[in-house]
Parts: structure tokens; sequence; C-alpha cells
């Protein structure tokens, strides 16, 4: 079995915040591809299902963003599973809107959830971060990510989810890269090239200046 995690805080209050981008991922997975109904386990809410040929539980802790770790640690020790079989979904600031990178293990990147869950079953799983971009200075970080996705970002928000929902089974199947590459594909398609100029064709022998300017 695989344990596929999504990142936020719970409540309508946080429901669409840039901060909820991960709870708002795996809500959509479970919905596109038929998963059990929510079930409030493990100090969080989970749900079964399949993603392709893999048993897969999906979980959202509710324990706030900071305590994450404590709710993934408690499926771990329930199902034995090692961290090489756990993926968690969530917000980067450090990726630019609409960008995914995959990755397993490394350092939190001052996530306070990543550094919840690292303290629980340490570093070694997969990380899956969509990006929400950087307001700009360090001291702007909280709250931005505690701000709703503005009305503008909403569109790019679905296309990414949207995207990372449909190939979902190439990551579960281990192939990052085509996930990646797939997700950039749909998320920012490449720009058609331009057709090249015509060469001008040579302006006939005289002067002809008159005739094109009307004189």
């Amino acid at each position: 079995m695989q344990l596929l995690v999504g990142l936020g805080n719970p409540g309508p209050r946080h429901a669409n915040n840039r901060h909820n981008i991960g709870f708002m991922a795996l809500d959509e997975i479970v919905r596109r591809h038929g998963f059990g109904p929510w079930r409030v386990r493990f100090q969080g809410r989970v749900a079964e299902g399949r993603i392709g040929a893999k048993r897969v539980l999906a979980l959202k802790p509710e324990t706030y963003m900071n305590e994450s770790g404590r709710s993934v640690g408690e499926v771990l020790r329930f199902y034995k599973l090692n961290p090489d079989r756990i993926t968690v979904i969530y917000d980067e600031i450090d990726l630019t809107p609409g960008k995914v990178k995959v990755k397993t293990g490394g350092g939190a990147g001052g996530h306070n959830g990543i550094r919840s869950i690292d303290s629980h079953i340490g570093r070694d799983y997969r990380r899956v971060r969509l990006g929400i971009g950087h307001p700009g200075h360090k001291d702007l970080v909280h709250g931005y990510v505690l701000r709703d996705f503005a009305k503008l970002e909403l569109p790019g928000v679905e296309k990414l989810i949207d995207s990372v929902t449909s190939e979902l089974p190439l990551l579960m199947d281990g192939d990052e890269a085509a996930f990646m590459s797939r997700v950039a594909h749909v998320t920012a398609p490449p720009k058609q090239k331009k057709a090249k100029a015509k060469p001008e064709t040579d302006e006939p022998a005289g002067d002809t200046k008159g005739e094109k300017d009307g004189i």
C-alpha cells in the first residue's frame, strides 16, 4: 500500500489558503480516482482507493500544519509502512505558481509541516512540491501563505491540480521524471515557433516615391 498525504490546515477558514493547496489537490485526487468516503482516523481524515494498479490510502492530517507528523506517524506505525511508501503533497513558495517538483529526502526548506513529518518518520519519503510563488520578502511569508488565493490565481491553481491528478499514476509507478514532464507540458505548453518572415521583394527600378506617396 502507498500513503498519499496532502498538507493543510483544517476548517473552512483555511480551505482556500495558499498553504492548503496540498488539501485541495488530495480532495481532487480522491474525487477523480473514485476513492471511498472520507473517514476520521489517525488524527486526520482518510480515504481508500486505487491509482492505477496501486492501492492507496489518502490522508489529510487535522492536527494543523505544524503537527502534521503526528498523524502521518500514526498511519506509518499502524500499517508498518516504510517511509519510501509515502508521498507528501504541499505548497512551495520557492517555486513559481504552476510549477511542480518531486524529490525524495532533503531538508524542510522552512516548511513547518515537512519539518514536523521529518521529526516523526525521518526524511526518506517522497515530496511533491506545488509552486505558489514568493511574496518577495521573508517577513511577508506567514501572512502570504495563510491568505486565500487571489481570484486571478485560481485558473492556474485549478490547471495545476488537474494535471497533477491526471498524471498521478505515473508518479505512483515510480516514474517521477515523466510525471514532472507531463505536468509541465500541461501547465506551461511549449510556445509555438514564430513563422519566419518572408524576405522583402526588391523595389522596381526607377524612382517610384511619388507613386507611393500619392504625389
